[in-house]
């Protein structure tokens, strides 16, 4: 009769639990996502089919499946299989769950799976205990973390264990969470008449952000408080759907106009050094779910296009940004691409570097002169060619510089670039427009004396 109590009041708690809960995939069948370490003939899916584990850690973001595989695991396993979460359990309730396994080894030769969720939460005394009956196979570890076990975990307990890294869900994958979810008639809402607008399911999935279980919250939220009409059916409108997960949808299309539309305003933003306008374009991108490495790109590219040699540092801030981004992510990468954003934004500007393109232009539309003689590679044919002679070493004279032919003869006097009054371009200026002075009057002493006579040129 107890057990008939017991099973009633488990059933009763199942049907009450929340949605995510109850759609937590009961095999490895139902998973979604991660195929790239449970995909067909993949290690980790031929070791829970086989039932032939060894010491693993799951390490990911939320909602991407690493309680769920572990329960999938125990459901597989002949093992026995032990839960313990590591905010809630100490060393004592680490002890216990030793001594139960040794003892069930000892008397039913049967192996325990011992899976710690949250297990960077352990401090170092509580992963010590541990470690010994990893080492010596009296339990078969498993851990779940969100935080990089290589930093967060210790190295012997790592070093015994296959670290399985799990990927934020695609959109694809919560999008066949949410349908699965809307027609399981069993755990979900199939017995139900549950009608969710495309646009409504596009804003919950493109919020979760990867995450499974704040989407089945947020439409389990939506669901439950959303009255039938009088036909029965519960109807999901994108306000609806914004309010259940707290966060206000922005048109915004990453392959459509407005994606362009606004990587428009906020390059030219920058390129106005108006700070304020590209801050609020660049939260626009972020808050829509833009990438954040899409929107590094693009100022790495203002720096060199639109900043150049005005400040030659924008260019190293932006590739700083960008590697530093790498290591952070979000979201405190947002510090990162706001400092960027600034920078670029309040440099002074110049887009001298497009003299590449006239150079360019040149090219294709001119025939290629020659190398000239001196500056050709000596190192080959110096002897019988003359390859290098005349040339002059710059530092082999005052200032560095010297007066010397380094374009092809017809092109004596061609200039592309006309370097800008701003920043640290204007000292350029003056230094080139000092070079270019002195390059003239040799050539225009070059030039007459082909017409002097020889005694005049002595």
């Amino acid at each position: 009769m107890a057990d008939l109590f017991q099973q009633a009041a488990e059933r009763l708690l199942a049907a009450q639990a929340p949605l995510a809960e109850r759609m937590r995939p009961r095999t490895l069948d139902e998973f979604v996502g991660q195929e790239h370490i449970l995909g067909p003939g993949k290690l980790l899916r031929r070791a829970i089919e086989a039932d032939r584990l060894s010491s693993l850690i799951f390490y990911g973001p939320p909602g991407t499946g690493k309680t769920t595989l572990a329960r999938i695991i125990a459901r597989t396993s002949r093992a026995h299989f032990t839960a313990l979460n590591a905010v809630l359990a100490g060393v004592k309730d680490i002890r216990d769950a030793i001594e139960a396994a040794q003892e069930r080894l000892r008397l039913h030769q049967q192996r325990t799976i011992l899976f710690i969720d949250e297990v960077h939460r352990f401090n170092k005394a509580q992963q010590d205990a541990l470690l010994p009956h990893v080492e010596n196979g009296t339990v078969i570890f498993i851990g779940a973390t969100t935080e990089n076990p290589y930093f967060e975990v210790i190295k012997p307990l790592v070093s015994r264990s296959r670290v399985f890294e799990l990927k934020p869900l695609t959109p694809e994958h919560l999008r066949r969470i949410a349908e699965q979810a809307l027609a399981d008639p069993e755990r979900g809402y199939g017995r139900r008449n549950v009608v969710v607008d495309p646009e409504a399911l596009d804003h919950l999935i493109d919020v979760a952000n990867g995450d499974a279980r704040s989407l089945l919250n947020a439409l389990e939220l939506a669901v439950e408080t959303t009255p039938p009409d009088a036909s029965g059916r519960i109807h999901i409108t994108l306000p609806v759907a914004e309010e259940s997960i707290q966060r206000r949808a922005v048109l915004y299309d990453k392959e459509g106009d407005a994606h362009f539309d606004t990587i428009s305003a906020f390059i030219k933003s920058l390129r106005g050094s108006d700070p304020d306008a590209a801050l609020y374009w660049l939260a626009r991108m972020i808050y829509a779910g833009e990438d954040p490495r899409f929107i590094l790109r693009r100022m790495l590219i203002f720096a060199a296009e639109d900043v150049g040699l005005a400040d030659p540092r924008a260019l190293q801030v932006a590739a700083a940004a960008a590697q530093a981004f790498d290591y952070v992510g979000m979201p405190e990468g947002q510090f990162i691409l706001a400092e960027c954003c600034l920078y670029l934004a309040t440099a002074p500007k110049s887009n001298s570097t497009m003299a590449y393109f006239n150079a360019l232009a040149y090219v294709e539309r001119e025939q290629s002169g020659d190398v000239p003689t001196h500056l050709k590679d000596a190192s080959r044919d110096r002897q019988g060619l003359g390859h290098g002679q005349g040339y002059k070493y710059p530092h082999a004279y005052r200032e560095h510089y010297v007066p010397q032919q380094y374009l092809p003869e017809h092109m004596q006097g061609t200039y592309f670039y006309e370097p800008s009054d701003q920043g640290y371009e204007r000292v350029i200026a003056e230094r080139l427009a000092a070079w270019r002075q002195r390059d003239l009057a040799e050539g225009l002493k070059k030039r007459l004396q082909r017409y002097l006579p020889d005694d005049a040129n002595r």
